[in-house]
């Protein structure tokens, strides 16, 4: 099996599986598989979730989708760490791929730009040599996570008389997404 498929395994599953979603405030609105309707309105899986065929074409669409916008994005093949290539993939699925890479720049210090280009990525390389630099990225790149969703929820004052309509309620979830993740 390959690291993508090992990666991909376990990002479907924080993604909450092959499931249709629709949570009142999430920004994101409607989401199959975790792939957000507002962000993704392109992908071709819509025809499908629409004519209600949830298939094995449906299940192979979505594996080719993350493989394209997310994987190769961030040449997960290439990494030396298949570790670090799990976590930038799984925060790129969640938060954006250039949320997750300028993240990774921020760690590596590299110019935080958003793009994995060749300099960012043969630092990111060079950083990472062994078992215990690996860890030290992944306890440091899910710290930054941790942070970054403290932040988007004390930024975010949407409020409902009766409910909070935040992103507030979805806190406690992504903090469970880092654990999991560091499993």
């Amino acid at each position: 099996m390959t690291e993508f498929d090992e990666s991909f395994k376990k990002v479907i599953m924080l993604e909450g599986g092959y499931k249709l979603h629709k949570v009142k405030g999430d920004r994101g609105g409607m989401t199959y598989a975790g792939i957000a309707r507002k962000r993704w309105p392109k992908w071709s899986g819509w025809g499908k979730i629409d004519a209600k065929e949830y298939d094995a074409e449906l299940t192979g669409m979505v594996r080719a989708f993350y493989k394209k916008e997310f994987w190769d994005r961030i040449r997960g093949d290439d990494m030396g760490a298949p570790e670090v290539a799990y976590h930038i993939f799984a925060f790129a699925v969640n938060a954006g791929l250039k949320t997750a890479v300028r993240m990774t720049q921020r760690i590596i210090g590299a110019l935080p730009d958003g793009i994995l280009g060749n300099k960012s990525f043969r630092r990111l390389n060079e950083m990472i040599q062994d078992e215990k630099d690996e860890r030290i990225f992944v306890v440091t790149f899910s710290l930054f996570k941790i942070f970054r969703y403290k932040n988007i929820c004390l930024n975010d004052d949407r409020r409902d008389q009766d409910e909070l309509i935040s992103n507030q309620k979805f806190l406690c979830g992504w903090i469970n997404r880092v654990q999991k993740g560091l499993e």
